[in-house]
């Protein structure tokens, strides 16, 4: 009786303990000695005197929505991997040793447009002089629709203005923030309200952008001069390249420069950041209008998914002038993927693609 009654205990405690072992090998650390957990804890600190919400998964930061007003549109700043790297430009904001200090509109990541009824949105910032200030527009954050750590999601309302405060564009847009295994996701889905008749006239300024940090650019020792819609001239300097070690992977097969001005599926810009790899990669949706959407990849680290600069990117064989009538609104879908520790394969992109893009 003893002996059958220990037997069966010893098995059990065995397969409890198996059980108990195969659980936390699959919750807590990966064969890479990562931490994965398929549905982290997403927590959200609404700072309204700074006017932000801090992003945080499993207790650390991941981003902050920001709706300060110091650019002309609410951002997504800082953007961390899940180690602890940051992947975006400190510049304008907090600006560190051997960063470039052009574009100062280039903040973080953001979404809007170079040409909207004439009026530019792309290129708006405090280094615009008061008396151009007539031909910029501005995204004025207006409310918080809802903040759900559930789901992990923020949903808020924001309009497209024109410096004389009329009302052109009223924008919704959902931010879903989750983790899987060693990637960071950020779903953005923006729907915007045509508040006028609007004109998206073709243009290279837009539309989803992000500024990296000085590790993601791609190698150059060439000075560059970069005019906007305007006229105004950028001039891009050549920095020392130690550390940086960027380069651009395309859904077509294309690498480098070669991506800028393509079509593609998604683009993944890779590199290392203190030896560790790491990588940003913007995924486009079949339902956005001009899929699949030109890419204005930079190598000097801005990093922009652009449907609606057809004539531009095509060198005038193409044209879309996109316009909604008042009243009529489009939605654009778009996933960020903010990856660490490993080579994230094409064959994970295209799942994730997959994954973005079902009905």
């Amino acid at each position: 009786m003893f002996k059958i009654k220990y037997g069966f205990f010893l098995m059990a405690t065995i397969l409890f303990m198996s059980c108990k072992e195969k659980k936390v090998n699959a919750e807590l650390v990966n064969s890479e000695g990562v931490d994965i957990v398929e549905n982290p804890k997403v927590t959200f600190i609404h700072d309204e005197a700074n006017k932000k919400v801090e992003v945080n998964l499993n207790g650390k930061l991941f981003t902050n929505y920001i709706y300060n007003g110091q650019t002309p549109k609410p951002i997504l700043y800082p953007i961390v991997t899940k180690s602890g790297k940051t992947v975006t430009r400190g510049f304008p904001y907090e600006s560190r040793p051997g960063e470039r200090v052009d574009h100062p509109h280039h903040a973080g990541l953001w979404f809007n447009y170079g040409d909207v009824n004439g009026l530019d949105f792309w290129n708006n910032s405090y280094a615009i002089p008061d008396a151009e200030k007539e031909k910029y527009g501005s995204i004025i954050h207006d409310d918080f629709l809802g903040i759900d750590e559930n789901k992990g999601t923020i949903t808020v309302k924001a309009i497209w203005q024109s410096p004389i405060m009329v009302d052109l564009l009223e924008e919704t847009t959902q931010f879903a923030f989750s983790e899987v295994d060693n990637t960071r996701i950020i779903d953005r889905i923006t729907t915007l309200k045509a508040l006028k008749d609007v004109a998206f006239n073709d243009n290279k300024e837009g539309m989803l952008g992000i500024r990296v940090a000085r590790e993601l650019e791609l190698p150059t020792d060439k000075p560059a001069e970069f005019t906007d819609a305007e006229g105004n001239v950028t001039v891009v300097k050549v920095l020392n390249n130690e550390g940086v070690h960027g380069n651009y992977f395309s859904s077509t097969g294309l690498t480098g420069n070669d991506v800028w001005g393509t079509r593609n599926e998604w683009v993944k810009l890779e590199s290392d950041i203190n030896g560790e790899p790491v990588s940003v990669t913007i995924i486009d949706n079949k339902d956005n209008v001009g899929f699949p959407t030109y890419w204005h990849a930079r190598d000097y680290g801005l990093f922009a998914a652009n449907p609606l600069g057809q004539a531009v990117f095509s060198e005038g064989k193409e044209t879309l002038n996109f316009k909604l009538k008042e009243g009529e609104s489009t939605t654009f879908k778009y996933r960020v993927l903010i990856h660490n520790g490993s080579i994230l394969k094409k064959e994970e992109i295209a799942q994730s693609f997959t994954e973005f893009n079902l009905p």
